[in-house]
């Protein structure tokens, strides 16, 4: 697939969203679908109830475009990826708006059904893919590791379920997630189209288009949010074009904002079980910044900077 399609992908899944946005916006209110404020966010969130959420339905559309344009055998795994990842978020999301408790699907159920939809992406994949490319790990730049089959599938499944959750967590604030994924996205894209996997370059690039065009109805102060529907989408594309790329362990590198995010959790609750003291004010690590004092919009744009360092820094590594 020639650069000037891929051009034509991003250009169009870019207007399609800046068009589609205002009017999911107003369909969701009018549904009644919208944010409830957690009880333990910081006392600023407060505002944010009632905002509409599962905009991240825009990014399913965005891989719709992107398969239409080139099914490849990686893009069809990646689009199925995608579309049961944003299916569970998108339960979890109604259940969280309109069921009794906010926390939506148990997170026991969500790990379950996430490592699921993975499972079956990676079926795909060992079923109709060719190439040895999507059963070897990165280690550093040419050098590889051509992994036997079961431990590709086991990081590969480690890496889908951390990921889909690790974004999860990333998206508290306006923006956040949102951007934060752009930098790696691109990355992964690059590496993609150099093992021949130009489907998945062009989902992500079509990814990167709706990331661009929901940021401007999802920057501070947000008119919607992406919900579980969108963070767990992308949290799959993610991960999903790093299995297909051959590059997985560098994804705690490139998509070093998520890992950090998900390790102040664990930190924060293991530090709280067995010693019944806090390691951060508030985890996940952007909550932390926020009773430190940063305004949001601070806390976003430099994490967004830090993913851009790291995305950087993991593309010279595979280079």
């Amino acid at each position: 697939m020639s650069a000037v399609s891929v051009a034509l992908v991003f250009a169009v899944v870019l207007g399609l969203t800046l068009v589609a946005a205002p009017l999911l916006i107003r369909s969701l209110r009018r549904s009644g679908i919208r944010q409830r404020a957690y009880e333990d966010a910081p006392k600023t969130h407060a505002t944010k109830s009632g905002t509409p959420t599962m905009g991240g339905i825009l990014f399913l559309v965005a891989t719709m475009v992107a398969l239409i344009a080139n099914h490849d055998v990686g893009a069809v795994a990646l689009a199925v990826l995608a579309l049961a990842c944003g299916a569970i978020g998108f339960a979890d999301d109604l259940l969280a708006v309109h069921g009794r408790s906010i926390r939506g699907l148990r997170a026991r159920t969500k790990f379950l059904a996430t490592a699921c939809a993975g499972a079956l992406f990676l079926y795909l994949l060992t079923r109709f893919a060719a190439g040895p490319h999507e059963r070897s790990l990165l280690l550093l730049g040419s050098l590889r590791l051509d992994a036997p089959e079961w431990l590709w599938l086991l990081v590969g499944l480690c890496a889908i379920v951390a990921t889909t959750h690790a974004v999860n967590l990333t998206d508290g604030l306006d923006g956040l997630a949102g951007g934060a994924i752009v930098p790696p996205l691109i990355v992964v894209a690059w590496l993609a189209a150099r093992v021949g996997q130009f489907g998945v370059t062009t989902i992500d690039v079509a990814t990167v288009a709706a990331c661009l065009g929901f940021l401007a109805y999802n920057r501070h102060p947000a008119k919607v949010f992406m919900g579980d529907t969108g963070a767990l989408a992308l949290g799959g594309i993610l991960a999903g074009s790093f299995v297909i790329a051959g590059n997985v362990l560098l994804l705690p590198l490139i998509g070093g904002v998520f890992a950090a995010e998900t390790i102040s959790v664990i930190l924060q609750v293991a530090s709280y079980k067995t010693t019944h003291r806090r390691i951060f004010r508030m985890s996940p690590l952007h909550h932390h910044f926020e009773l430190a004092g940063w305004p949001e919009t601070t806390v976003t744009w430099r994490f967004w900077a830090a993913s851009a360092v790291l995305s950087i820094a993991g593309a010279v590594v595979a280079r």
